[in-house]
C-alpha cells in the first residue's frame, strides 16, 4: 500500500512562506482595489439609443478595462408585468431605460411606465395604462421617449413629458416629474393611433419601439401582425404636435403616383397592407430628417398579390421631419419574400474617408448586410453590387427579384456563407446524420432561396443575422460593434385548400388569409435541439470603419441555460439585444440565450467580465453618471424572451464599481 507523503515545513520556512503569502495577498489586494477615479466625465442616456442617431456610445470612462472586473450589483428593481400573460402569449422584457432630469424611466412588457432614482433603484412614480391584451402575441415595450419644452414656464405641469406608444394602439403623454397624464395632449393625455386605420382586429396593431421627436413633432410608427391576412391595416408613419397631440402629417408607404384616396377601402383614410415600421427611428436635427426602417408589405412569404406596393418595403427612408416628404430611400431587399424587413435603428455617424468625414448612416439588416449610406442623399459610401438571386422553386404566381443588393466589401457582409449537406453538424454522428436528412428534404440555392411547395431552407431565419438590438459605433475609434445570430429554418408553402383543412384540425400554420397559400415554418434543429449548421451560432464582431475590415470576431455566449450540465460549451449562441460602448474601451452586451451580461475589450474582443443575470438579458444595456462625486452605473433589463425560450422575469439590474 502506498503511503502519501506529507510535507511539513520547518518553523523558519513556514514563517517565510507566510510572510510571502501575506505580501502577495496585500499586493493583489492593492491591485484589485485601485481607487475609483471621479475625475472623468458625467453623462446621461436621454434617448433609446443614447443619442438621436442611436450610436449606443457613452463618453463615460470611470469603468474601464482595468477595473471592470470589480463591477457588482448596485440595485435590482422588479417591474412586474408578466402575471397577465396568457399561455399563448410571448412576453419579452426588451426595454432600455432612458435617464433624464435625474430620473431613470423604463417600461414593462405590458407598458407600465416607471420612474426610478438612478442611484438607488427606488421607485419615484409609476403609471399603468392597463392595456388591452386580447389578440396579442408578442408582449414587449422597448422604451419610452423624453421631451422638455425649453420655452414653457418651468412651474407648469408637463413642461417635461414622457411619451409612450402602447401595444393596444395609443400614444400617451405623462408628466416626467409625477407620472400624471398631460391633459392638454390629445384627449385627456391620449391620442388614438387606431383612428383612420379602418377595421383593426384585436391585437393586430400596436407600438413596441419608442417614438422620436423632431421639428416639434412626435413621430411614431407601429407594428402590424405578420402573415395573418393580406389586407392588414396600413403601416402609416404619423407625426403629432408634441404639445397638443394634433396630427401634423401622415406618410403611408405607397409607390410614387399612387394615393390613399384611390386605394383605401371606402370610409377609410389609408390604403391597407403597406409596409409598417416597427423598429426604432433616428433623427438628424441639423438637416431636419427622420430615418425610417421599414418592414414588409403584407404578407411576408408571398408577394404575388402586392402589385408593386412593396416599393418602400425593407428600406431605409429619409423623411423631412416637418412635412413627411420623402427625401430619399434605399431598398435593402427587393420584393422581400423572407421576412427580411429592416429590423434595427439606422445609426448616424461621420464616416471617415480620405477627404474627411462624411455624414453617414449605417443600416444593419436581417440578411447580414450592413449598408453604409450618405445620409443626405442615400447614396452608398461603401459600394453596393446587384448580384443574381435564386429563382428556382418559386410558386407559379410568384416572381422573385432577379438581383439583390450586397455590399462589395466583405467586411460589411456578416452572412457566414451558403450551407451544404457536408456543413450539417451534430454533437454525434447520429444527430449529424439526422440534420443531413433534413437538409436533403428541402430546396436550397443559397441566400434568397424562394419559399416553395417542396419546402425551402431560409438561412438566416426570420429573426435574422441582426435584429432590433442593432449596432454600436465608437466615433472616436471609428469602430463598429455588432452581435449576430446564425440559425437556419425551413419554410413550406401550403396551397389554400389543403391549408384550410389543416388549420381546422389544429395544424400550426401561418394563414396568410386572402392569398393562395398558407405556410409552415420550423427552425432547422437536430434531435438534441441544436441548430443543424456548425457553430458559432452567435458572434460579436468589430469592424474598423476607417480601414474597411474586420478587426476581430469571437463566439458570443454559451449553451448554459439551454442545455443540461455538463454540456455547457462556449459555442456562440443566438441573441436578441444590442451592444453598448463606453469611451474607456469597454463593450457591454447581454442578449444571449444564456443568462449573462458580459464586458469585452474593444480592441481585442477579449472577455473582461461576466455576471449572472436572474433571467434572460434580451435587451440592450445603457449607462450613466449623475454627478462629479458619483459612480458610473450600467443597467440591463433581465426579463427573458419566450420566443427564445430564455428564463422569464421582470428585473432591471444596475452595476457599479466596488469601493
Amino acid at each position: 500500500m502506498m503511503v502519501p507523503t506529507v510535507y511539513r515545513p520547518s518553523l523558519g520556512a513556514a514563517k517565510s512562506i507566510s510572510c510571502g503569502l501575506i505580501a502577495c495577498m496585500l499586493l493583489v489586494g492593492c491591485q484589485k482595489h485601485r481607487a475609483i477615479d471621479y475625475r472623468g466625465p458625467i453623462s446621461g442616456w436621454p434617448q433609446w439609443g443614447g443619442s438621436d442617431g442611436g450610436l449606443h456610445f457613452s463618453p463615460l470612462t470611470q469603468v474601464d478595462r482595468e477595473n471592470v472586473s470589480r463591477l457588482q450589483v448596485a440595485w435590482t428593481y422588479r417591474i412586474g408585468g408578466l402575471t397577465n400573460a396568457r399561455d399563448g402569449d410571448l412576453p419579452a422584457l426588451e426595454a432600455t431605460p432612458i435617464m433624464a432630469e435625474g430620473r431613470l424611466y423604463l417600461c414593462s412588457s405590458l407598458n407600465k411606465v416607471v420612474a426610478l432614482d438612478p442611484e438607488t433603484g427606488r421607485e419615484l412614480w409609476s403609471y399603468d395604462p392597463k392595456i388591452r391584451t386580447e389578440g396579442k402575441v408578442l408582449l414587449n415595450c422597448r422604451g419610452v421617449t423624453y421631451y422638455r419644452d425649453e420655452y414653457a414656464d418651468p412651474g407648469r405641469a408637463c413642461v417635461a413629458r414622457i411619451l409612450l406608444g402602447t401595444l393596444d394602439g395609443r400614444l400617451l403623454a405623462l408628466d416626467a416629474a409625477t407620472g400624471q397624464r398631460c391633459r392638454d395632449f390629445g384627449a385627456d393625455g391620449t391620442v388614438d393611433l387606431l383612428a383612420g386605420l379602418g377595421q383593426v382586429r384585436p391585437g393586430e396593431y400596436g407600438v413596441s419601439s419608442p417614438p422620436v421627436i423632431a421639428a416639434g413633432r412626435i413621430i411614431v410608427g407601429g407594428y402590424v401582425v405578420d402573415n395573418m391576412r393580406n389586407d392588414v391595416p396600413a403601416g402609416v408613419i404619423r407625426a403629432f404636435d408634441v404639445h397638443t397631440g394634433v396630427l401634423s402629417w401622415a406618410w403611408n408607404p405607397l409607390p410614387p403616383g399612387r394615393l390613399d384616396a384611390e386605394l383605401a377601402p371606402r370610409g377609410e383614410t389609408y390604403a391597407r397592407g403597406t409596409a409598417n415600421a416597427w423598429a426604432p427611428f433616428s433623427v438628424d436635427r441639423e438637416r431636419g430628417l427622420v430615418f425610417i426602417p421599414t418592414g414588409n408589405t403584407s404578407p411576408d412569404y408571398f408577394g404575388g398579390m402586392r402589385h408593386g406596393l412593396d416599393y418602400y418595403s425593407s428600406s431605409v427612408v429619409a423623411l423631412e421631419a416637418s412635412t413627411g416628404r420623402v427625401v430619399w430611400h434605399f431598398q435593402t431587399v427587393h420584393h422581400d419574400l423572407w421576412d427580411y424587413d429592416v429590423p434595427a435603428q439606422p445609426v448616424l455617424f461621420d464616416f471617415p474617408t480620405d477627404h474627411g468625414p462624411v455624414p453617414a448612416l449605417a443600416q444593419p439588416t436581417k440578411q447580414g448586410n450592413i449598408f453604409i449610406l450618405d445620409r443626405t442623399s442615400g447614396v452608398p459610401l461603401v459600394a453596393v453590387e446587384e448580384r443574381p438571386a435564386p429563382q428556382g422553386g418559386a410558386v407559379i404566381d410568384e416572381t422573385p427579384a432577379p438581383t439583390q443588393p450586397i455590399p462589395s466589401n466583405p467586411a460589411y457582409v456578416l452572412h457566414p456563407g451558403d450551407l451544404t449537406e457536408a456543413d450539417m453538424w451534430g454533437f454525434t454522428p447520429w444527430d449529424r446524420g439526422k440534420c443531413r436528412e433534413q437538409f436533403r428534404k428541402f430546396r436550397y440555392q443559397g441566400l434568397y432561396t424562394p419559399p416553395s411547395l417542396q419546402g425551402s431552407i431560409l438561412f438566416p431565419h426570420g429573426l435574422g443575422i441582426m435584429n432590433w438590438g442593432g449596432i454600436a459605433i465608437d466615433p472616436r475609434r471609428d469602430l463598429l460593434i455588432v452581435n449576430t445570430s446564425r440559425v437556419p429554418t425551413s419554410i413550406l408553402l401550403v396551397p389554400r385548400k389543403d391549408a384550410d383543412s389543416m388549420i381546422k384540425v389544429g395544424e400550426a400554420l401561418g394563414p396568410m388569409l386572402g392569398t393562395p397559400y398558407a405556410f409552415k415554418i420550423r427552425p432547422l434543429l437536430s434531435p438534441f435541439g441544436a441548430p443543424c449548421n456548425a457553430p458559432p451560432w452567435g458572434t460579436l464582431t468589430a469592424i474598423d470603419l476607417r480601414a474597411g475590415k474586420r478587426v476581430w470576431e469571437v463566439p458570443l455566449g454559451t449553451t448554459r441555460d439551454v442545455a443540461p450540465f455538463p454540456f455547457w460549451f462556449k459555442l456562440g449562441v443566438p441573441s436578441l439585444g444590442g451592444p453598448l460602448i463606453t469611451a474607456s474601451g469597454v463593450v457591454f452586451i447581454a442578449a444571449t440565450t444564456d443568462n449573462f451580461i458580459r464586458a469585452f475589450d474593444i480592441d481585442s474582443g477579449k472577455t473582461l467580465w461576466e455576471a449572472r443575470l436572474p433571467a434572460g438579458g434580451q435587451a440592450t444595456p445603457m449607462t450613466y453618471r449623475l454627478r462629479p462625486d458619483g459612480k458610473q452605473y450600467i443597467v440591463i433589463a433581465a426579463g427573458g424572451n419566450k420566443m427564445l425560450k430564455t428564463t422569464l422575469g421582470d428585473y432591471f439590474v444596475a452595476y457599479s464599481l466596488r469601493d
